[in-house]
């Protein structure tokens, strides 16, 4: 047991890790709105509905109106896995360190930025949203359209707080290269400002499954109809993130039946969604 908790200690760096390499880390919902589901793979997360106002009446007063708060059930539509062997050390800390890296390594390169990539393609794909197709070449234009975009989501009464912006690092250092003050007054607008590499960006991507020929090595690619996206203003109130990463457990030389090694199991699964009333609330441009 020692010796598993002190491997646990690296263990708990994962979350920590992610945080810092996941660029959608800043949506994630607060875990205590929702409730998990009667089954497995579910999550129940609250809905309200109610009347709008009506004619007071001297003689009759109110009128009554309805209000209804309901719990919906949504299934994880994410669920991703690896497990990997650190061969046996001469003593366990050096195995601790090695393994600290290897999964350090491995949440900043692999699952973190598929997380990103499935996340952005989730919500692109959603019908309903705000949504500008073309080219953008300068910086103007870039401006320009991010202006559009704010009208567009002030015109349909999205929260100002909260929004954040998720744009290419070709776009941002365009409008960062106008220095004026009219783009630096547009940038600050937003809750956030966070350039994605085009690796992440995309409306549509592939899971690799693994196992499959040519799809061995496992990750994302990108999907077959996807389209470049230029940026996304995603309020963080729209969205229905929650992510839950657990290493599901440390199995120590003497019991691997394999190999002489510490074997490390590492899942990722949650849920990228929007509320189906809230569609205003993401505005995406993509290319052509």
């Amino acid at each position: 047991m020692n010796t598993l908790a002190k491997f646990k200690k690296y263990t708990d760096k994962l979350d920590e890790v992610y945080q810092q390499a996941a660029l959608t880390a800043v949506l994630d919902g607060d875990a205590e709105l929702v409730q998990m589901g009667a089954n497995a793979g579910e999550m129940v997360v609250p809905k309200i509905s109610m009347d709008g106002l009506a004619d007071y009446s001297r003689n009759g007063g109110y009128v009554d109106g309805d209000v209804t708060l309901n719990y919906e059930t949504v299934n994880f539509n994410y669920d991703r896995g690896r497990v990997f062997t650190v061969d046996a050390m001469d003593n366990e800390e050096t195995a601790g360190v090695a393994f600290g890296r290897l999964a350090g390594e491995f949440v900043r390169t692999k699952a973190a930025p598929e997380m990103d990539a499935f996340r952005f393609a989730a919500y692109a794909s959603h019908e309903g949203i705000g949504k500008e197709v073309g080219e953008i070449t300068s910086g103007d234009e870039a401006l320009a359209a991010l202006i559009e975009a704010q009208n567009v989501m002030d015109d349909a009464e999205v929260p100002v707080d909260q929004r954040y912006l998720f744009i290419s690092s070709q776009l941002y250092n365009l409008i960062l290269n106008l220095d004026t003050t009219k783009s630096k007054a547009v940038l600050e607008s937003f809750q956030q400002v966070v350039k994605v590499p085009k690796s992440r960006f995309y409306t549509e991507v592939k899971l690799n499954n693994g196992s499959a020929e040519g799809e061995t090595a496992g990750g994302f690619a990108m999907g077959e109809n996807a389209k470049a996206i230029n940026f996304m203003v995603i309020h963080k109130g729209a969205l229905l993130q929650y992510p839950k990463h657990t290493v599901n457990k440390i199995i120590a030389p003497q019991e691997n039946q394999t190999s002489d090694g510490w074997k490390f199991f590492y899942r990722a699964y949650g849920l990228a969604d929007v509320y189906e009333n809230k569609l205003a609330g993401i505005y995406l441009h993509c290319q052509a």
